[in-house]
């Protein structure tokens, strides 16, 4: 069978793709043997390197991937901050032997992952962090708080920054962990969202340990590899970059999916989106927007019209800069800031979403229930099934703008970095950390 893409013309990585899937999707193997099967074959994480249990491809290839495997009704790629962060930082800075490990288990769905960047007092200033290793043999002891930990609650595996050395300035002192969650001196707590969802958390570190084997790149070093982690976290979650999206079940040892059947996963139809997914910035696309609007009359005002007209145009100006880059780095080259750009952008799209989905649904917009059985209730209620994505983004909207580096942050670096703007002025490049004054 020849596969095509958008543009209607023939793709020989989706053919390759649609007769592997014929050959080897079974719905009725567990889930834990459906992406072991996909994960080695190099389709679960297709732009990670060969080396790394990929195949090279370009970002915009990859997101074709993954959709080119829900319309073909497969269970998707295990989904979370494995996938999207862990491994390509890994795959960036670690040894093979850490390939071999982490990354394996990510791409198979073995472990989960969470990210361990942010604190109370270093939120916006990520490299004034304070939680401390200290070297103990062949081990750290790491004392600390973090909190924003995505999906922490059913993580096995942490991406953990920590001050080493503090006697070197705060950008030079600092060392990246692949920390075990499941230890003593690790305390998960759920931070309640204004959605209802608790999928943040605060995580206290109480004398955990990891090992010297665990540290990804150099000792002191880490500070290159948390700008790659946070690279690939803009990119992947900004307009066009699409790698947050996976399959509907969770990775790990916690959720318990990986011995459950894989087609429960999915729909007849294909496509199957997670519980997370509207949650997703994106996840609610113009096409949704234009239908309710259709649907209540709505469209026919200018206003409205505008808005859907603008959203459609954020999205495949975000598509367009995926493709512009792939292209580029295709040829060599690069495009400075294009994954701060595509953040900002993300931000943009977000917040338009929820203004414009608010406008259309009209006062319907000031419910929204917070558990399964009473969104049960006012679907009857109200009659619109679709009104819960719509509260659910705009209540939701407040957060893109601030997780994976704030807007004004991505602004900073895009002034700073891509346009040589001159920086504020501050000695925290050559005074040592401990010198410094507190959340200078």
């Amino acid at each position: 069978m020849t596969v095509t893409d958008n543009t209607g013309t023939s793709d020989p990585v989706l053919d390759e793709l649609r007769t592997w899937l014929e050959e080897n999707w079974d719905p009725d193997i567990t889930v834990e043997e459906w992406w072991q099967r996909l994960g080695l074959s190099g389709w679960a994480a297709p732009t990670l390197p060969e080396t790394a249990y990929g195949k090279g491809l370009a970002r915009s290839v990859g997101v074709r991937v993954q959709s080119e495997i829900a319309e073909f009704g497969a269970l998707g790629a295990p989904g979370g901050l494995g996938l999207l962060l862990a491994a390509p930082t890994i795959a960036d800075h670690g040894t093979q032997e850490q390939i071999d490990s982490y990354v394996k288990d990510i791409v198979t769905g073995q472990k989960a992952w969470c990210q361990l960047f942010s604190e109370p007092g270093a939120g916006s200033d990520l490299a004034g962090l304070t939680t401390k290793a200290v070297k103990d043999g062949d081990e750290w002891v790491v004392v600390g708080q973090k909190v924003w930990t995505s999906l922490g609650q059913v993580a096995d595996l942490g991406m953990l920054i920590a001050r080493t050395a503090p006697d070197q300035p705060k950008h030079q002192g600092i060392t990246y962990f692949a920390l075990d969650m499941h230890q003593p001196g690790v305390d998960v707590r759920p931070l309640r969202e204004m959605t209802g969802h608790a999928m943040f958390n605060e995580t206290f570190l109480t004398e955990a340990r990891v090992s010297d084997a665990a540290i990804i790149g150099p000792t002191n070093g880490g500070w290159a590899v948390t700008n790659t982690t946070l690279g690939h976290e803009r990119a992947g979650l900004g307009a066009g970059g699409g790698s947050a999206a996976g399959g509907a079940a969770t990775p790990g040892t916690v959720a318990g999916h990986l011995s459950r059947r894989a087609g429960d996963f999915v729909s007849t139809r294909g496509k199957k989106r997670s519980a997370a997914g509207a949650r997703r910035p994106g996840g609610q696309s113009s096409a949704l927007l234009t239908g309710l609007a259709r649907g209540n009359g709505t469209i026919t005002d200018p206003v409205i019209r505008q808005g859907l007209a603008q959203l459609h145009t954020l999205g495949e100006i975000g598509r367009y800069n995926a493709e512009r880059l792939k292209a580029t780095r295709a040829a060599g080259g690069d495009i400075p800031g294009m994954a701060n750009i595509a953040k900002l952008s993300m931000s943009n799209i977000v917040r338009l979403q929820r203004d414009l989905g608010l406008g259309i649904v009209g006062a319907q917009g000031m419910l929204h229930a917070y558990e399964p059985d009473a969104q049960k209730v006012l679907d009857e209620a109200t009659g619109n099934p679709f009104l819960a994505a719509v509260t659910m983004t705009a209540l939701y909207a407040q957060a893109p703008p601030i997780y994976g580096g704030t807007d004004q942050i991505q602004r900073n670096i895009i002034g700073e970095r891509v346009l040589g703007l001159p920086k504020e002025p501050n000695n925290d490049k050559v005074v040592p950390f401990s010198e410094l004054p507190k959340n200078a």
